[in-house]
């Protein structure tokens, strides 16, 4: 399930934090992963018009980011604004459920026009011996076919849409092709579908500009009993199958973040939601 037009503000502040230490979460924190797929768009990140993060690239994916369940405003600007009083997306509004596992994805909708989109990932147990795939159409493309080991397992699929399947584990080579052909526009390339996890595709960049690629995510933890693993589900970057193209790799960004964070958090239960969504 998803929701349009998320904050890409969310991008940068999950990628800054979720690196910088571990997080002593709390069984009712949602957790938060993050994927910012518009190509060679850097910006700035506020938080209740405080900046929280310079000059954020695109290609990264990051978390879980683990926060307490409640609203955050957030706003994006383009790269070292002098405030956020002229964001490019935003500001908003966004509400997190306790115990809900969600995925922010910045990207480029089906013409080609930067937006966001917030997807709820499904963490529910998995059947012993299986494992689940989603596929996530976040590029700047037409409707498009999934082909697995060349014959298509998913149609028609177009922006901002998901697919899922259950499946046996294995590894599976997996190519993106327009609705109705063989002929990949992205892949093929190695997706490992593993037992209790549920492993996330999205296609991000732009056919026009030739800037398409995948990204991976992995959602673990899932296992039905007798299997299953005590603790949090957590989640992670698949290093296996990175991209080749604009990657950047995630950074630390210390204490100093941490704290900024921390008070704009604290400041948006004290006062009201900054304005309209752009």
């Amino acid at each position: 399930m998803r929701t349009s037009f998320f904050a890409a503000g969310a991008v940068a502040i999950a990628a800054a934090l979720t690196l910088a230490g571990p997080a002593q979460a709390a069984e009712s924190d949602a957790q938060l992963f993050v994927l910012h797929g518009v190509p060679g768009l850097t910006v700035d990140v506020w938080v209740n018009g405080a900046r929280t993060l310079d000059n954020f690239t695109p290609g990264t994916l990051a978390g879980p980011l683990a926060l307490p369940a409640g609203n955050y405003d957030l706003a994006i600007t383009a790269a070292d604004a002098a405030d956020a009083a002229a964001p490019v997306i935003g500001p908003v509004k966004v509400t997190l459920a306790a115990g809900g596992n969600y995925t922010a994805v910045a990207n480029l909708d089906a013409v080609g026009k930067p937006t966001a989109n917030f997807f709820t990932n499904d963490i529910s147990r998995l059947d012993a011996g299986k494992g689940k795939l989603t596929v996530r159409h976040t590029a700047a493309a037409p409707a498009v076919d999934v082909l697995a080991g060349g014959a298509p397992v998913i149609s028609g699929l177009a922006n901002p849409q998901e697919k899922t399947l259950t499946l046996d584990p294995g590894t599976l080579s997996v190519a993106v092709a327009a609705a109705g052909t063989t002929a990949p526009v992205i892949g093929p390339a190695d997706v490992t579908v593993k037992e209790g996890t549920h492993t996330v595709v999205y296609a991000w960049g732009s056919l026009a500009d030739k800037t398409l690629q995948l990204a991976v995510q992995n959602i673990e933890g899932l296992h039905s009993a007798p299997a299953g693993v005590p603790g949090g589900r957590t989640g992670a970057a698949d290093p296996g199958t990175a991209p080749a193209g604009p990657t950047a790799a995630t950074v630390g960004i210390g204490a100093a973040v941490l704290l900024l964070l921390a008070g704009a958090v604290a400041a948006s239960r004290k006062r009201p939601a900054l304005g309209r969504i752009r």
